[in-house]
C-alpha cells in the first residue's frame, strides 16, 4: 500500500488525529513533513557519529598495548588499525595518537550534525518543497526518488574511492601477508582486470570456491573498490539523468515505507556477507586485530589436542578414529600431510 499524499494537506501538529500515527510511531508522523524528517535524520546521524567518537575514545583510554586487540573486546580500533593507522610490522600498535584524533574528529562532527538536526527539527521549515525545491520531494514522485537514489550512489562511490586513495597515496593499509609477518604498505600494482575482479562474483559460495570471500590479496581488494566506486558513481549519474522504466514503475512500490523496507533488506544482505568475511577472510580482517578466523581457530584447537594426546602416549602418526580415517594426521588425495578426518570430533 502506498503512502497517502495530499499536496494541499497542511499539518499544524503531529498527533494521532492529524497524522494517523500515535506518538510512539516516531518518524512516521513526519512522512509528509520533509523539513522535520530531515531534522530527524540529521540528528540521528549525529547520534551515530557521537557514538563512534565516544566509543573510539573509550577504547583508546582502555587500550593495553601488550595484549591483542581481539582479547580486549575492541570493536573500532581494529578497523583503524586495518587502515594502517598507528600500527607497524606484525600488527604491533606503535602510536595511539591517530586513534585519539579519530575520536575527537567524530565528536566535533557529531556536534555539528546535532545542531543541524535540532535546527531543522525545531526552527527550520516544516516542508522543503516551497523554500528549497531541490531538496523537497514527494514519496510518489518516481523521478525524484531515483534522483535521490543517484545522489546516494555517488556518495557511496566517493566512499569507495577514499579507501583506494588511502591505500595508494596516504600511507597504505595493513597487509597481513606482507613479508616478515604483516606490515603497512602502499598498494602499487592494482588489479583492474575485469576477468579477475568479476570472477569472484562467478565463483560458487559452496565447497572450496568461497565466492567473493575467497579474495586473498590487497591488490584485488583495492582494485575491486576502484570498480565498485566507478560503477556506483556512473550508476548514480545515470539514475539522476534518467527516469524509471515502465517495468520498474510497475514492479516497485513507490512509498516511504517501501523505500525503508528495501534499505533494510539491503543492509541484511550486507550484514550476512560481512559475517562471512569476518569468519573466513583474514586479508580484509587481519587475524592480528580481529582474532583467528574459524579455520585458524579450528586448526589451533586440533593441534592443541594433538600435542596433548602425544604427550599422553598416543601414536599420532597411525592412530585411527571410529570411521577408519586418521584420528590426528592423514594424507590428502594429493599427498600432503593434513589434520586427520577425526579433527572435527575435537569440537
Amino acid at each position: 500500500m502506498e503512502t497517502l499524499f495530499n499536496g494541499t494537506l497542511a499539518l499544524t501538529s503531529r498527533d494521532q488525529e492529524t497524522t494517523g500515527f500515535a506518538w510512539w510511531a516516531g518518524n512516521a508522523r513526519l512522512i509528509n513533513l520533509s523539513g522535520k524528517l530531515l531534522g530527524a535524520h540529521v540528528a540521528h546521524a549525529g547520534l551515530i557519529v557521537f557514538w563512534a567518537g565516544a566509543m573510539n575514545l573509550f577504547e583508546v583510554a582502555h587500550f593495553v598495548p601488550e595484549k591483542p586487540m581481539y582479547e580486549q573486546g575492541l570493536i573500532l580500533l581494529p578497523h583503524l588499525a586495518t587502515l594502517g593507522w598507528g600500527v607497524g610490522p606484525g600488527g604491533e600498535v606503535i602510536d595511539t595518537f591517530p586513534y585519539f584524533v579519530s575520536g575527537v574528529l567524530h565528536l566535533i562532527s557529531s556536534a555539528v550534525l546535532g545542531f543541524g538536526g535540532i535546527y531543522h527539527a525545531l526552527l527550520g521549515p516544516e516542508t522543503l518543497e516551497e523554500s528549497f525545491p531541490f531538496f523537497g520531494y514527494v514519496w510518489k514522485d518516481r523521478n525524484k526518488m531515483t534522483t535521490i537514489l543517484g545522489i546516494h550512489l555517488i556518495l557511496l562511490g566517493i566512499g569507495a574511492f577514499l579507501l583506494v586513495f588511502k591505500a595508494l597515496y596516504f600511507g597504505g593499509v595493513y597487509d597481513t601477508w606482507a613479508p616478515g609477518g604483516g606490515d603497512v604498505r602502499k598498494i602499487t600494482n592494482l588489479t583492474l582486470s575485469p576477468s579477475i575482479i568479476f570472477g569472484y562474483l562467478l565463483k560458487s559460495p559452496f565447497g572450496g570456491e568461497g565466492w567473493i570471500v575467497s579474495v586473498d590479496d590487497l591488490e584485488d581488494i583495492i582494485g575491486g573498490h576502484v570498480w565498485l566506486g566507478s560503477i556506483c558513481i556512473l550508476g548514480g549519474i545515470w539514475h539522476i539523468l534518467t527516469k524509471p522504466f515502465a517495468w520498474a514503475r510497475r514492479a516497485l512500490v513507490w512509498s516511504g515505507e517501501a523505500y525503508l523496507s528495501y534499505s533494510l533488506g539491503a543492509l541484511s544482505v550486507f550484514g550476512f556477507i560481512a559475517c562471512c568475511f569476518v569468519w573466513f577472510n583474514n586479508t580484509a580482517y587481519p587475524s592480528e586485530f580481529y582474532g583467528p578466523t574459524g579455520p585458524e581457530a579450528s586448526q589451533a584447537q586440533a593441534f592443541t589436542f594433538l600435542v596433548r594426546d602425544q604427550r599422553l602416549g598416543a601414536n599420532v602418526g597411525s592412530a585411527q578414529g571410529p570411521t577408519g580415517l586418521g584420528k590426528y594426521l592423514m594424507r590428502s588425495p594429493t599427498g600432503e600431510v593434513i589434520f586427520g578426518g577425526e579433527t572435527m570430533r575435537f569440537w
